[in-house]
Protein backbone atom coordinates (compact mmCIF):
# COMPACT_ATOMS: atom_id res chain seq x y z
CA UNK A 1 0.00 0.00 0.00
CA UNK A 2 1.14 3.58 -0.67
CA UNK A 3 1.62 5.49 2.58
CA UNK A 4 2.76 8.91 3.69
CA UNK A 5 2.77 11.01 6.84
CA UNK A 6 0.99 14.34 6.60
CA UNK A 7 -0.33 17.36 8.40
CA UNK A 8 -4.09 17.08 7.92
CA UNK A 9 -6.14 20.32 7.97
CA UNK A 10 -9.46 20.75 9.72
CA UNK A 11 -12.57 21.71 7.74
CA UNK A 12 -12.09 25.48 8.19
CA UNK A 13 -8.50 25.39 6.87
CA UNK A 14 -9.56 23.05 4.08
CA UNK A 15 -12.28 25.52 3.01
CA UNK A 16 -9.77 28.40 2.89
CA UNK A 17 -7.32 26.31 0.86
CA UNK A 18 -10.11 25.33 -1.54
CA UNK A 19 -10.82 29.07 -2.01
CA UNK A 20 -7.12 29.66 -2.81
CA UNK A 21 -7.29 26.75 -5.25
CA UNK A 22 -10.26 28.29 -7.08
CA UNK A 23 -8.51 31.67 -7.34
CA UNK A 24 -5.30 30.10 -8.67
CA UNK A 25 -7.26 27.86 -11.03
CA UNK A 26 -8.74 30.97 -12.67
CA UNK A 27 -5.15 32.06 -13.49
CA UNK A 28 -3.40 28.74 -14.15
CA UNK A 29 -6.02 26.20 -15.16
CA UNK A 30 -4.88 22.70 -14.35
CA UNK A 31 -6.36 19.94 -12.23
CA UNK A 32 -7.44 21.01 -8.72
CA UNK A 33 -6.62 18.75 -5.80
CA UNK A 34 -9.86 17.44 -4.32
CA UNK A 35 -10.59 19.47 -1.17
CA UNK A 36 -10.71 16.30 0.95
CA UNK A 37 -7.17 15.40 -0.21
CA UNK A 38 -5.48 18.72 0.74
CA UNK A 39 -2.54 18.20 3.14
CA UNK A 40 1.15 18.88 3.81
CA UNK A 41 3.34 15.80 3.31
CA UNK A 42 6.02 15.46 5.99
CA UNK A 43 7.37 12.02 5.01
CA UNK A 44 6.50 10.06 1.86
CA UNK A 45 6.99 6.30 2.32
CA UNK A 46 5.62 5.03 -1.00
CA UNK A 47 4.87 1.31 -1.24
CA UNK A 48 4.84 -0.43 2.16
CA UNK A 49 4.10 -4.13 2.68
CA UNK A 50 1.07 -4.81 4.88
CA UNK A 51 3.34 -6.70 7.29
CA UNK A 52 5.42 -3.55 7.94
CA UNK A 53 2.56 -1.13 8.72
CA UNK A 54 2.75 -1.95 12.45
CA UNK A 55 6.48 -1.07 12.39
CA UNK A 56 5.67 2.25 10.70
CA UNK A 57 3.11 3.02 13.41
CA UNK A 58 5.55 2.05 16.19
CA UNK A 59 8.14 4.44 14.75
CA UNK A 60 5.56 7.25 14.73
CA UNK A 61 4.68 6.45 18.35
CA UNK A 62 8.20 7.70 19.27
CA UNK A 63 7.28 11.21 18.09
CA UNK A 64 5.77 13.73 20.49
CA UNK A 65 4.12 16.42 18.34
CA UNK A 66 3.54 19.87 19.83
CA UNK A 67 0.72 22.13 18.69
CA UNK A 68 2.02 24.88 16.43
CA UNK A 69 0.57 27.68 14.32
CA UNK A 70 1.35 27.47 10.62
CA UNK A 71 0.47 30.45 8.45
CA UNK A 72 0.08 29.65 4.75
CA UNK A 73 0.67 33.04 3.17
CA UNK A 74 2.56 32.40 -0.04
CA UNK A 75 1.08 31.05 -3.26
CA UNK A 76 3.67 29.58 -5.59
CA UNK A 77 4.30 27.68 -8.79
CA UNK A 78 6.88 25.02 -9.61
CA UNK A 79 7.62 25.06 -13.33
CA UNK A 80 9.43 21.68 -13.39
CA UNK A 81 6.31 19.73 -12.35
CA UNK A 82 3.60 22.32 -13.17
CA UNK A 83 2.24 22.51 -9.63
CA UNK A 84 0.57 25.54 -8.04
CA UNK A 85 0.79 25.47 -4.26
CA UNK A 86 0.13 27.25 -0.98
CA UNK A 87 3.13 27.63 1.30
CA UNK A 88 4.44 29.31 4.41
CA UNK A 89 6.92 32.18 4.27
CA UNK A 90 8.07 31.13 7.75
CA UNK A 91 8.07 27.49 8.88
CA UNK A 92 7.83 27.37 12.69
CA UNK A 93 10.86 25.72 14.34
CA UNK A 94 8.53 23.29 16.17
CA UNK A 95 7.20 22.07 12.81
CA UNK A 96 10.72 21.62 11.43
CA UNK A 97 11.57 19.69 14.63
CA UNK A 98 8.52 17.43 14.17
CA UNK A 99 9.62 16.54 10.64
CA UNK A 100 13.18 15.78 11.81
CA UNK A 101 11.93 13.74 14.78
CA UNK A 102 9.59 11.65 12.60
CA UNK A 103 12.19 11.07 9.91
CA UNK A 104 14.80 10.10 12.53
CA UNK A 105 12.34 7.59 14.06
CA UNK A 106 11.69 6.09 10.62
CA UNK A 107 15.43 5.85 9.95
CA UNK A 108 16.06 4.11 13.30
CA UNK A 109 13.31 1.62 12.43
CA UNK A 110 14.83 1.05 8.97
CA UNK A 111 11.68 2.28 7.25
CA UNK A 112 12.41 3.79 3.84
CA UNK A 113 11.06 7.21 2.88
CA UNK A 114 11.76 9.92 0.33
CA UNK A 115 14.56 11.87 2.03
CA UNK A 116 14.37 15.03 -0.10
CA UNK A 117 14.15 18.23 1.92
CA UNK A 118 10.90 19.21 3.61
CA UNK A 119 8.94 21.87 1.71
CA UNK A 120 6.01 23.13 3.77
CA UNK A 121 3.38 23.36 1.03
CA UNK A 122 -0.08 22.19 0.01
CA UNK A 123 -0.45 21.12 -3.63
CA UNK A 124 -3.49 22.98 -4.98
CA UNK A 125 -3.26 22.37 -8.77
CA UNK A 126 -1.47 19.87 -11.00
CA UNK A 127 -0.79 20.31 -14.72
CA UNK A 128 -1.14 24.06 -14.25
CA UNK A 129 0.14 26.79 -16.56
CA UNK A 130 2.68 29.23 -15.17
CA UNK A 131 0.83 32.40 -14.15
CA UNK A 132 2.10 35.83 -15.18
CA UNK A 133 2.04 36.74 -11.50
CA UNK A 134 0.73 35.37 -8.24
CA UNK A 135 -2.29 37.02 -6.66
CA UNK A 136 -2.24 38.41 -3.14
CA UNK A 137 -4.29 35.95 -1.13
CA UNK A 138 -5.52 36.21 2.45
CA UNK A 139 -3.27 34.17 4.79
CA UNK A 140 -4.62 30.87 6.04
CA UNK A 141 -3.92 30.36 9.76
CA UNK A 142 -3.71 26.69 10.66
CA UNK A 143 -3.33 25.34 14.20
CA UNK A 144 -1.46 22.11 13.53
CA UNK A 145 -2.06 19.77 16.44
CA UNK A 146 -0.56 16.52 15.20
CA UNK A 147 0.07 14.40 12.14
CA UNK A 148 -1.46 11.42 10.36
CA UNK A 149 -0.43 8.25 8.57
CA UNK A 150 -2.31 8.38 5.27
CA UNK A 151 -2.95 5.71 2.65
CA UNK A 152 -3.29 6.67 -1.01
CA UNK A 153 -6.02 4.59 -2.65
CA UNK A 154 -5.94 4.67 -6.46
CA UNK A 155 -9.33 4.95 -8.15
CA UNK A 156 -10.26 5.27 -11.85
CA UNK A 157 -10.85 9.03 -11.38
CA UNK A 158 -7.73 9.69 -9.29
CA UNK A 159 -6.48 9.03 -5.78
CA UNK A 160 -8.35 9.20 -2.51
CA UNK A 161 -6.42 9.68 0.72
CA UNK A 162 -7.56 7.83 3.83
CA UNK A 163 -6.22 8.48 7.32
CA UNK A 164 -5.08 5.16 8.83
CA UNK A 165 -4.05 6.63 12.17
CA UNK A 166 -3.46 10.07 13.70
CA UNK A 167 -1.15 11.30 16.46
CA UNK A 168 -2.22 14.38 18.41
CA UNK A 169 0.13 16.83 20.05
CA UNK A 170 0.16 18.84 23.19
CA UNK A 171 -0.15 22.61 23.51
Amino acid sequence: MRLFFALWPDDAVRAELARWSRELHALCGGRPTLPENLHVTIAFLGGVADARVAEVERAANEVAPKAVSLVLDQPGYWKHNRIAWAGATVVPPALEALVVELRDALTRSQISFDAKGFASHVTLLRDAREPKGMPALDPVCWRVDGFALVQSVTLPRGSRYEIRRAWKGRA
